[in-house]
């Protein structure tokens, strides 16, 4: 049913635009009494129950950034059966992003490339939706993507990123340092390894008891992939997130002239899944067991969750295959990672 409609009706539209008229339904499956109805036929197996960053998840699969810019939809991605919902990216200052459009399908690659630009309503518009989201007795864990401000220079992005994690700390369950973006200009550099310790320094100081993650990107060298988990687990973070979206254009079956007609901005999907298995395995050699690792990048079916979770993974993250996939994407994932569990007698997939 949802193939037909995507290919018919949702593929048809802009990208950007049918993103949107697919967040108000998510965002209207979050109230009552529709939430707890859909929660019913969506809710992950007890079996799939994981502990991770010293928090209880429902499930090791949850929606990746992008998805929930602005905090609006995470009700309705918790009703949809995701064990959490990382929203953002936010930063410090509200801002409209880059001009559209912004956010094109690669659909015989089963990919995005977007140049989207954090555009999203600010750290405390973001904050004031997660503190009443928090009251409710059934949601998601809720983790905080926070970017650097558009208009920050780069020599200012430590005191930015500190304003972000001042005030979304308190109201997540988990922060995440985003330095790994190609949309913003100046923010990958971010990662070299001399200018991202006095940077996650600072945010692990203001997230106070908030657990700290950094989100890396997949096109790093593996030195260097090395090098920012070994100083992730030195500066006392809980754990990073591989990966983000990639700049490489390399092996997709689209046409050459139609990629490039698109522009810049980052690809995410299908093509991304082998680099970024290769670097979750690269950051799990090199980090102790206690470090939380979660992987993001080319997730489509149960199998890669459990590829992913048996390279080390502690939690796995998807967001373009929904895209592809529809609404009931992560119940079909949860469904078929409790049978496995159930088949090889284990608590987890």
């Amino acid at each position: 049913m949802y193939a037909l409609l995507f290919r018919h009706v949702l593929s048809r539209l802009d990208p950007e635009s049918a993103h949107h008229f697919a967040m108000r339904v998510i965002r209207l499956l979050g109230t009552r009494p529709l939430s707890p109805l859909v929660r019913r036929l969506t809710a992950p197996s007890p079996r799939l129950r994981t502990e991770a960053l010293g928090l209880s998840f429902a499930s090791p699969f949850g929606v990746a950034a992008g998805f929930d810019k602005d905090a609006q939809g995470a009700a309705g991605l918790w009703a949809l059966g995701f064990g959490h919902v990382e929203v953002g990216t936010v930063t410090a200052i509200p801002q409209e992003g880059n001009p559209r459009p912004r956010l094109f399908r690669l659909v015989a690659d089963r990919a995005v490339v977007n140049r989207m630009g954090f555009n999203n309503h600010g750290a405390a518009a973001a904050a004031d939706r997660l503190r009443a989201l928090r009251r409710r007795r059934s949601r998601p864990v809720l983790g905080v993507n926070i970017g650097k401000s558009r208009v920050v220079d780069v020599e200012q992005a430590t005191a930015d990123y500190v304003a972000s994690a001042a005030l979304v700390a308190p109201v997540a369950d988990y922060l995440v340092v985003n330095v790994s973006s190609p949309n913003t200009p100046g923010l990958r550099g971010l990662q070299a390894v001399e200018t991202l310790r006095p940077l996650l320094a600072a945010v692990h100081e203001a997230a106070a008891s908030t657990p700290l993650l950094v989100k890396i990107a997949p096109d790093l060298p593996d030195d260097e992939v090395e090098a920012i988990a070994r100083l992730a687990v030195d500066v006392g973070l809980a754990g990073l997130i591989a990966t983000n979206t990639t700049i490489s254009r390399a092996g997709l079956v689209t046409d050459a002239a139609t990629v490039e007609a698109l522009g810049a901005g980052g690809l995410s999907g299908a093509p991304l899944r082998a680099r970024s298995l290769e670097v979750l395995r690269l950051v799990r050699a090199v980090v102790p067991p206690e470090f939380c690792v979660v992987s993001v990048g080319g997730v489509d079916s149960a199998a890669d969750v459990r590829e992913r979770l048996d390279a080390g993974a502690d939690l796995v993250q998807g967001y373009t295959a929904f895209l592809y996939r529809g609404p009931f994407w992560a119940r079909s994932i949860n469904r078929a990672l409790a049978r496995s569990a159930l088949r090889t007698g284990t608590g987890r997939a």
